[in-house]
């Protein structure tokens, strides 16, 4: 017999597949103009969405709006940002015929139930999910791909097992050097090659990475890789595979599509090349950049001038953790350090807050994080052909009055 819970819990997904099947764009009368050319785009609302940028419908591609990181440090689950490679997703999942398969270089192929995995002892990590292309808008000159503002990337709380127990439990064999992973999504045409990716064996067995089923303490979203999915903290979310159900052990270096030849960076200190040119070798792209943001003050925002506007925004790294938020209020000649607020972990957005006060007039306010290891944001944007990596120190104008 099914508990009223249960009969609830399946009845929302019947219908999140019903609405979600049906490949429909829900748009909304209202749309929003990105700050860059042809920045025009739907407001959208899916089951378990509040509205959101509509990027793409087939699949659907959404984008958080940049006032909910405004709300506080843990981005909530119907607003966090949904990227997915392929058209072909698995609506109708079943979380009770579900499995993990472990296979490849292992001692001992493992095929867990999502039941099975729950009773492992479980794990819980704050840490930020970006998209590799998060204000690739930004980007002049312009480069192919999602034309995506800032608001791709997400804080959130989440609860799993640690990938490193299944692997031990499977059983390691030595000369393993990749562990590649695969989601439920496929492709649409059997000539676009399957989205799977692959980590090192060492991190696969670092403890942090996490076979993830819930969020901000609820079930995955299924936008957001229902019913198991990779969190990978520090690494852009290329890596954190949605509806996770196959890991493979290998004794090589993968070189499938997504590996060999896209998410690629240029193979130097800074990811960068001059506009325009190709780099001469590239690697895969891993770690976030620090990045720092004001949120509570936009663009063209109008303040008063005389009274204390007590600024406010977040930060965040690759794992470091941040050091030092500052800010300018004269567009980079000098700088004031903010307060930081509660450390949620090294891999989390970090709040901060500066009181300022200003004299009528125009004035240019620039945001710059630096983490522990001393790495700090750029002036000046740089550029890649991919447009990944973007993490110039935000100029927002402002008006005192």
């Amino acid at each position: 017999m099914l508990d009223r819970r249960e009969v609830l819990k399946r009845a929302g997904l019947a219908a999140l597949a019903t609405g979600l099947g049906s490949s429909k764009l829900f748009a909304l009368d209202p749309t929003v103009v990105l700050p860059f050319e042809n920045g025009k785009r739907p407001l959208v609302k899916y089951p378990q969405k509040r509205p959101m940028i509509g990027q793409t419908s087939r699949p659907p591609q959404l984008e958080t709006p940049f006032s909910v990181f405004d709300e506080g440090p843990i981005t909530p689950n119907n607003a966090f940002f949904v990227r997915y490679h392929l058209a072909d997703i698995p609506y109708h999942v079943d979380p009770d015929a579900f499995t993990l398969e472990i296979k490849g270089k292992v001692e001992r192929p493992l095929k867990l139930s999502l039941k099975e995995i729950k009773k492992l002892p479980a794990v819980e990590i704050v840490a930020v999910a970006q998209c590799s292309g998060n204000s690739r808008g930004f980007f002049e000159p312009r480069v192919a791909g999602g034309q995506l503002a800032n608001g791709a990337m997400g804080n959130a709380r989440w609860r799993g097992v640690p990938l490193k127990t299944v692997l031990e439990k499977a059983g390691v064999q030595q000369g393993a050097k990749q562990v590649t992973f695969n989601g439920m999504d496929t492709p649409v045409m059997d000539t676009t090659p399957d989205f799977v990716k692959a980590l090192d064996i060492d991190h696969a067995l670092d403890g942090e990475v996490m076979l993830a089923y819930g969020m901000n303490g609820e079930d995955l979203p299924f936008l957001n890789g229902f019913p198991l999915r990779l969190v990978v903290p520090g690494y852009y979310g290329t890596y954190w595979v949605k509806h996770l159900n196959e890991i493979t052990v290998i004794d090589s270096v993968f070189d499938g599509f997504w590996m060999k030849s896209a998410y690629r960076i240029p193979d130097n200190s800074c990811g960068c090349v001059e506009p325009g040119t190709a780099p001469k070798a590239t690697v895969p792209i891993n770690r976030l950049t620090v990045r720092s943001f004001i949120t509570n003050v936009l663009d063209d925002a109008k303040v008063k001038a005389r009274k204390t506007t007590k600024l406010r925004g977040i930060a965040f790294d690759g794992g470091k953790g941040i050091k030092e938020v500052a800010v300018s209020i004269d567009n980079g000649e000098s700088w004031t350090p903010a307060k930081l607020g509660k450390d949620l972990g090294k891999y989390s957005f970090r709040e901060w807050t500066l009181p300022v006060k200003l004299v009528p007039g125009i004035y240019d306010l620039r945001v710059r994080a630096t983490n522990n290891a001393g790495d700090t944001q750029p002036m000046q944007p740089l550029w890649n052909p991919a447009g990944y990596l973007h993490n110039v120190a935000e100029t927002v104008r402002v008006t005192a009055a």
